[in-house]
């Protein structure tokens, strides 16, 4: 894909794509309700697309008609054995959160991703399902594919998670559906809470106090619901980013989700001396939803860590980027886990910028950036990480001369009308 710098600036109102996150878990909550779950604006992406092919291949009667998907839930225990390995492709929370389902059913099941996938480990799930009677296995006791054996019941658990991670807690509060004994999570920072936010939604016993999440044994059954899923915050980062780098651009997002634990990317830009502001804010589904607006600014450098970092985590790569054009240094520290997503995040981050003329020192559990750069069109490759490619996307539009991305199709995963939107923006 050719990504030529343009001359004018962004200006318009769009919406982004349904969030990937909250997609997930309304198919899978869905499945295992009773009654029927209408969900509207769900991500027609490929990640998401896995998730409905496992449940249909579990039994579950699931419906597409354009952005609305209706499930038709068989409850806990209602699933038919699908006698074949169930394929989660590149999607993490795929393969983790339905690890947590699987594991209290009453058949063994097998469940295998794409080879990137392949590559991700997924101890950090199965140690504390492990922990709660779940059989478990994976090839060399770290990678898919992943077995589950039934066993007569699962156990309650009291983790205290050694990193925040929002796949492991949902994870367990899955598997915890399975047990009437509770279910007690203390995070170290606190991560992405979709999973608690729609637990409680379909009727689950669930409570949130700080970094801990408590879910009661002996809860009542999950009914199906009616969802819209806002706009994700993480597909939003890149225009974002991309209006507030490229001069005299205007632009607002309308029904984003700004769920309080998905918004570090609003607060690091503002911290950076961004001009963003969020409009029209409201509640559906447990969930706040609003219109981001987004205006050019100058940037400075900061410092990013602490409790920010899994807040941030999906949107560090257009983060660096914007760093690349702010005044000074940015130093991002704590953020090791980027090392383990669909690629090596770190060394995709510092190595692709920097063949575009960006300065970005790769650390073991970040990268120093220096800002004020001024890039220059270049081949560059996605390494087959959704993210990767957008974050390119965005810098050839702002960079001198033409930027040609390799595997650009791992948009496909999260933003098939990328490109689309950007657009619809351009003054053309």
């Amino acid at each position: 894909m050719n990504i030529n710098n343009i001359n004018t600036p962004l200006v318009g109102k769009i919406r982004v794509p349904g969030d990937k996150s909250i997609s997930h878990r309304s198919v899978m909550l869905g499945a295992i309700s009773e009654g029927e779950t209408i969900i509207e604006n769900f991500l027609m992406g490929e990640d998401c697309l896995d998730t409905i092919k496992c449940f249909r291949n579990l039994g579950v009667n699931i419906s597409i008609d354009k952005e609305v998907v209706t499930v038709q839930g068989v409850g806990l225990k209602g699933f038919k054995n699908p006698n074949k390995t169930l394929y989660a492709g590149n999607s993490g929370t795929t393969i983790r959160l339905m690890t947590g389902i699987l594991a209290g059913q009453n058949f063994k099941t097998i469940i295998s991703g794409d080879e990137s996938l392949s590559k991700r480990p997924m101890d950090r799930i199965t140690n504390p399902l492990s922990i709660m009677g779940a059989d478990i296995n994976c090839k060399d006791d770290l990678y898919p594919p992943i077995e589950i054996k039934p066993v007569s019941r699962l156990k309650g658990i009291k983790y205290l998670q050694p990193k925040a991670s929002a796949q492991v807690k949902s994870a367990i509060l899955f598997a915890g559906l399975y047990t009437d004994e509770d279910i007690h999570i203390i995070q170290p920072e606190i991560s992405r809470d979709h999973t608690e936010r729609m637990m409680k939604y379909f009727g689950a016993n669930i409570n949130i106090t700080g970094k801990e999440v408590l879910m009661k044994g002996k809860r009542n059954s999950l009914k199906g619901k009616k969802i819209f899923v806002p706009g994700d915050i993480s597909s939003a980062a890149f225009y974002i980013v991309a209006a507030s780098i490229i001069k005299d651009s205007h632009i607002v997002i309308k029904d984003v989700g700004i769920n309080p634990t998905r918004t570090g990317i609003i607060d690091i830009m503002n911290m950076m001396g961004g001009n963003i502001n969020i409009l029209n804010k409201r509640v559906m589904n447990e969930e706040e939803v609003g219109d981001i607006e987004v205006k050019y600014s100058q940037l400075k450098g900061i410092t990013i860590d602490g409790e920010i970092i899994p807040r941030i985590i999906d949107e560090i790569p257009i983060i660096a980027l914007a760093s690349s054009y702010a005044k000074g240094e940015t130093v991002i520290r704590g953020a090791e886990e980027l090392k383990v997503k669909e690629s090596n995040r770190i060394d995709a981050v510092s190595v692709e910028l920097n063949k575009l003329g960006a300065s970005i020192k790769a650390t073991d559990d970040g990268m120093i950036i220096k800002g004020e750069r001024t890039l220059i069109g270049n081949e560059v490759d996605s390494r087959g990480d959704h993210r990767i490619a957008m974050m390119l996307a965005v810098a050839g539009l702002k960079a001198k001369g033409t930027t040609n991305i390799k595997r650009f199709d791992s948009v496909n995963v999260s933003n098939p009308n990328f490109i689309q939107l950007f657009n619809s923006l351009k003054d053309i």
